[in-house]
């Protein structure tokens, strides 16, 4: 065995130990990233009815109002959600949603069904939930059932 050999069975497993560990670190990097993606409603959505679900993939968000208590529903924990009240002029009202007893269950009082308590009526909502870095945002408009 000459020189080259040796140098090179010794420095091999050096090199496949750093590079392991630098392939770690770029995804580590890139899982921390912000990243966006959009929910969609697959029908239109009655809160008050219950009948709201929001999809992305394999993450499903049901949003509904008990009793003027605004609460959602996920397939996959949250870290955490914010609830948007949109008025006529376009004017959002921020209502951070609070873990219930899972972090799969969020709530938090809004007016909402005071404002769409006819037959008929739509309001817009934005929905914002953040997941391990990623941002899953929603514009949806609900209409009360008859």
């Amino acid at each position: 065995m000459n020189r080259h050999t040796k140098i090179a069975i010794l420095i091999a497993p050096i090199l496949a130990i750093g590079g392991y560990i630098a392939s770690d670190l770029y995804v580590t990097n890139e899982a921390q990233q912000n990243r966006i993606f959009q929910l969609v409603s697959k029908a239109s959505c009655d809160v008050l009815a219950g009948q709201c679900v929001l999809s992305r993939g394999e993450l499903k968000v049901n949003v509904y109002d008990e009793d003027g208590v605004t609460t959602i529903n996920t397939t996959f924990p949250i870290d955490s959600a914010t609830l948007f009240l949109v008025n006529k002029a376009d004017q959002s009202s921020a209502y951070p949603l609070q873990m219930s007893d899972s972090p799969y269950y969020w709530f938090n009082p809004t007016p909402l069904r005071a404002d769409i308590a006819t037959t008929g009526d739509t309001h817009k909502m934005r929905l914002i939930l953040k997941i391990q870095g990623g941002q899953y945002i929603s514009e949806f408009y609900t209409q009360t059932g008859g």
